[in-house]
């Protein structure tokens, strides 16, 4: 069994991943790695900050390890919230807020293009790799579904007609910029456990 810690607390992503990956692999998140400070976020990209949250793991406990950093992007808010998305309404982290605060911000933009984009760092065998998942969308104009997290009740993804609040994780993950960043992931970790038998 190939063990993966995740630098996350958060159980949704942790969800979301662990129903990505094929048999084979088996991810701890901090806490049961035995990590329970925070990890600081200081940067103002989301590869800095996927990479930042790698190393300290990897610092601490010399293991295979992986980190991501996600960002909601809107077009007509110059990439806002982007690397504050999980603070956009301030430090308390409210899914609620950031919401109620990104759809005050779009009342009446007609362009409601939107991208999320997923930076994931792994550290295996000492080295370093980044992989990057994108998703298209818009920001509809109100609240719809009540599954998922984050921004999910306002995302419409491209060729979709459900927000990611409406779908199941199985549906969601056909369009998932995070499952596309793992998928990457997955394929790396694949290729060199086939080296290595």
């Amino acid at each position: 069994m190939q063990q993966l810690i995740f630098a996350s607390a958060n159980k949704h992503k942790a969800e979301e991943i662990e129903a990505a990956l094929p048999q084979g692999f088996q991810i701890l998140v901090m806490k049961e790695a035995g990590i329970t400070e925070e990890i600081p976020e200081p940067f103002n990209t989301l590869e800095e900050n996927s990479a930042h949250k790698a190393v300290f793991l990897y610092e601490r406990l010399h293991k295979d390890c992986f980190a991501e950093d996600t960002g909601l992007e809107v077009e007509t808010l110059h990439g806002e919230p982007g690397v504050k998305s999980a603070r956009y309404a301030g430090e308390e982290k409210s899914f609620e807020k950031n919401i109620e605060k990104l759809l005050q911000q779009m009342d009446g933009q007609p362009n409601r293009k939107a991208r999320f984009r997923t930076l994931f760092t792994l550290i295996f065998d000492g080295q370093q790799y980044q992989f990057e998942g994108i998703c298209n969308g818009l920001i509809t104009e109100k609240t719809s579904g009540t599954a998922g997290f984050g921004y999910d009740p306002v995302f419409l993804p491209e060729g979709s007609t459900l927000t990611f609040a409406e779908m199941t994780m199985e549906e969601k993950n056909r369009y998932s910029h995070r499952k596309k960043g793992l998928d990457q992931m997955i394929q790396f970790l694949i290729n060199k456990k086939s080296q290595i038998s």
